[in-house]
């Protein structure tokens, strides 16, 4: 599964200048409205109620915030490299500076749990997160996130 096939378009998003993980979830969630035609505030809420069932905060500065929803019709992905890191209540209790935020269609469990899988191998290279972290502007992060998979990678 490519990330780039996921991406929204205009879905990265660099620099996100918020305070704190519900402003970055409110600011996350107008950005997929536009993309997916689903209401700004379901998707908020159900990123409040996903959170409440525990951080999707994975440590070193990285939160993959990841609902369903029953009327979507594809994977949407957005990436956001955020001003100055947040409190996210990660498990490692280190803030937050990169987000990628997944929403899925209801009935894609198989292609939700490819695409978090993708995520995860890609956050897992230090080398990566360098160049997640030291992109110039939303254009370059988006070619960086966009590169094809190396055989190699973790």
């Amino acid at each position: 599964m490519d990330l780039g096939d996921l991406l929204a378009p205009d879905g990265v998003i660099a620099p996100l200048k918020v305070k704190s993980k519900k402003q970055a979830l409110q600011e996350l969630a107008q950005r997929a409205s536009t993309a997916t035609g689903l209401e700004q505030r379901e998707i908020f809420d159900t990123l409040l109620q996903r959170e409440r069932l525990g951080s999707t905060g994975l440590g070193r500065g990285i939160a993959i915030p990841h609902v369903k929803f029953r009327s979507l019709k594809s994977i949407v992905c957005l990436f956001a490299r955020l001003d100055a890191p947040i409190d996210f209540e990660s498990h490692d209790n280190e803030p937050v500076d990169l987000i990628f935020l997944l929403l899925a269609p209801e009935h894609a469990s198989g292609d939700h749990l490819k695409a978090l899988a993708r995520i995860s191998r890609l956050v897992r290279d230090p080398a990566m997160l360098e160049r997640l972290r030291t992109a110039p502007d939303a254009e370059a992060l988006k070619g960086v996130l966009t590169a094809p998979a190396t055989s190699h990678a973790a």
